[in-house]
């Protein structure tokens, strides 16, 4: 088939995982996430894991990627893609339908535009070396090794800068493993729709608890350096908790955030779409557009 792979992508808030779902046990499928924050542990209201939303007509649609990892744990870019082969070859041999849906959009394009990446192998001396230098001396390195830095985060922390310059010197190149041809379904809203949708989400995400799981990362050892790394509603909410936000200005610029967020994800989309990525845009979640699209192009042969 011309396809092997059926991704569903979209804004923040704009139900990308109950569309997906939904498509998903129509077409014999299951779901791979593509959400660099919903692979951790225990973090659910601030990532947006809605386990409901995989319950189809009382029976669950099987998921993958979501909670595999604790939250003081490492989980990059290279592990994603490791991870999501493992994942849709095992799909494949069940003889069923893989479906991608997550909104980092770094993950996306990876396993999209079949990005080949390097494992690092690097010897003590070098780390040694590298930890030496300032944060500013190791971006100079990382910038000339690889200036289009496909992940800004790691020019934040010094540890992650220092990761990025030992995978950029590696020679240990990764084939890939598979040639993955997505048949790509985008959920557009409007932006005020959309800007509605985050708002009552966060409004009732707070008050069903996420103050309190970000408390009780806290209390297992998670630093407020790590919260802020997690970014939007753990960085906000931390600085809640320790006193550096009350709670309103907390919750107006947590929401601020995430709309900028849900922009800037639309603008990687678009950038996606002209670097030669086909997306199929349907108003909102319409489930029937969707399977239409699915049923016309997706068991078609070359």
């Amino acid at each position: 088939m011309k396809y092997n792979l059926i991704t569903v992508l979209g804004p923040t808030a704009a139900g990308k995982t109950r569309l997906a779902a939904l498509l998903a046990s129509e077409f014999n499928g299951e779901i791979i996430s593509a959400d660099s924050r919903q692979v951790y542990k225990r973090m659910d209201l601030g990532t947006g894991k809605d386990y409901g939303d995989y319950i189809v007509n009382s029976k669950p649609v099987s998921f993958h990627l979501i909670d595999i990892a604790e939250p003081d744990e490492e989980f990059n870019l290279f592990l994603f893609r490791d991870k999501f082969f493992e994942a849709f070859n095992l799909i494949n041999s069940s003889h069923r339908i893989p479906f991608l849906t997550g909104g980092t959009g770094l993950y996306l394009n990876s396993i999209l535009k079949n990005y080949q990446l390097t494992k690092a192998a690097p010897s003590r001396e070098r780390i040694s070396e590298l930890n030496l230098l300032s944060e500013e001396e190791l971006r100079e390195i990382i910038i000339k090794l690889n200036p289009s830095m496909h992940n800004k985060t790691d020019l934040e922390l010094k540890d992650r800068i220092i990761k990025a310059i030992l995978i950029a010197e590696s020679r240990d190149v990764i084939s890939i493993k598979e040639n993955i041809s997505s048949l790509n379904i985008g959920v557009f809203y409007f932006r005020d729709v959309i800007k509605k949708r985050i708002t009552d989400r966060l409004k009732q995400r707070l008050k069903n608890g996420m103050i309190e799981e970000v408390e009780n990362l806290i209390k297992e050892g998670i630093t407020y350096e790590k919260l802020n790394f997690f970014g939007l509603e753990y960085r906000y909410i931390g600085l809640y908790l320790k006193g550096d936000l009350n709670y309103n200005d907390m919750q107006q610029k947590l929401n601020s955030a995430i709309h900028n967020f849900a922009k800037r994800q639309m603008t990687w989309y678009r950038k996606m779409e002209k670097e030669g990525t086909v997306i199929n845009w349907i108003d909102g979640q319409d489930l029937e557009r969707a399977k239409k699209i699915i049923s016309s192009q997706f068991f078609t042969e070359e």
